[in-house]
């Protein structure tokens, strides 16, 4: 049982460094529209397809106070409640597994 124990670990690990990463990328994508950014550049390009997905679900649910999207702050929180909950209990069930 301790192969699955650490395979369950590892998985924890792996999806924690993927959701750290993309609040990373979500920071930046807000930080850039603040600037008015050229559409064509790749890293630009990059980073809408990366966040618009979710963040375009998000706006539909949220009203717009202001003129301020507050969207990417409401996906930041969903990725570290995620993070606390989904990772932290694949890695208790990992510990109790070895």
């Amino acid at each position: 049982m301790f192969v699955l124990g650490n395979l369950l670990g590892a998985v924890a690990q792996l999806l924690h460094m993927i959701i750290s990463l993309y609040i990373w990328v979500v920071i930046i994508a807000a930080l850039i529209s603040w600037v008015s950014p050229d559409p064509y550049n790749p890293v630009v390009r990059f980073l809408r397809g990366a966040t618009e997905p979710l963040l375009y679900r998000i706006r539909r649910f949220l009203p717009v106070a202001g003129g301020i999207d507050f969207s990417p702050l409401v996906l930041i929180l969903l990725l570290y409640f995620a993070d606390m909950f989904i990772v932290k209990t694949l890695s208790e069930i990992a510990y109790k597994m070895r």
